[in-house]
């Protein structure tokens, strides 16, 4: 019997199609001109893997910083420096994988999105230890975005659309809406809520959540829709 494992890489291969990719967020024209630009001038030594790498250890440290606003808050600037580096890494390495025409679909994506996952643990584990954010918030905002990758992952595999973009907005916007959340934060980490004091993180992640979940379930009735008419008897 032939197994997947007895198989060469050219056989593995033989009838795996790519999932077609979609983004349509505000700043995906310019992003896309930028990042290969980059990749055209990256030096021959540095392949993809370098910048998955480099991009998963910027999370970690970003991570790290917000843990250490606890104590002093300037490290919430020094996580905006570790967002922008790990923009870097991780957008930079599939665009460089297809400018030099050394695809890997299969590996790239696996990788890829389980580097994305702990990264998203760590930084927003680091955010709760900080003091800046609610357990509970931070907890909600964790199993909220593993919710909508599941839901992207099974759509790329069952409609053979890879989204990579929701009503505008990619991790690329979403680093940018970061960065400056971590500035205001710095400057005031609490805001004026009903006649409170709530922290500003808090209210952030809350409004985060609704939208998250209000993305999520139209998403999930879409593709359940899709699925149901492509396969209805």
């Amino acid at each position: 019997m032939t197994t997947l494992n007895s198989l060469s890489p050219a056989q593995s291969l033989r009838g795996f199609q790519d999932a077609a990719r979609r983004q349509e967020s505000l700043l995906a024209g310019s992003e896309r001109k930028c990042l290969h630009w980059l990749a055209r001038r990256m030096p021959a030594w540095v392949n993809s893997d370098h910048l998955t790498a480099l991009g998963f250890a910027a999370m970690l440290l970003a991570g790290a910083s917000y843990a250490l606003a606890g104590s002093w808050s300037p490290f919430l600037l020094a996580a905006n420096v570790w967002l922008a580096v790990n923009w870097f890494g991780d957008s930079l390495d599939g665009t460089l994988a297809r400018v030099r025409n050394r695809q890997r679909p299969r590996y790239g994506f696996y990788v890829d999105h389980m580097v994305d996952s702990f990264g998203a643990l760590f930084l927003v584990s680091g955010l709760a230890l900080s003091g800046y954010m609610s357990g509970w918030v931070a907890f909600a905002l964790l199993i909220s975005f593993f919710l909508l990758s599941i839901n992207t992952y099974l759509a790329t595999y069952t409609l053979g659309t890879f989204q990579l973009s929701f009503w505008k907005f990619s991790p690329t916007e979403m680093r940018i809406l970061l960065a400056a959340g971590n500035t205001y934060a710095w400057v005031r980490p609490t805001v004026a809520v009903f006649g409170g004091q709530e922290r500003f993180f808090d209210v952030a992640g809350i409004i985060g959540l609704i939208c998250m979940a209000v993305v999520l379930l139209l998403s999930v009735a879409r593709n359940t829709l899709a699925l149901y008419w492509m396969e209805k008897f």
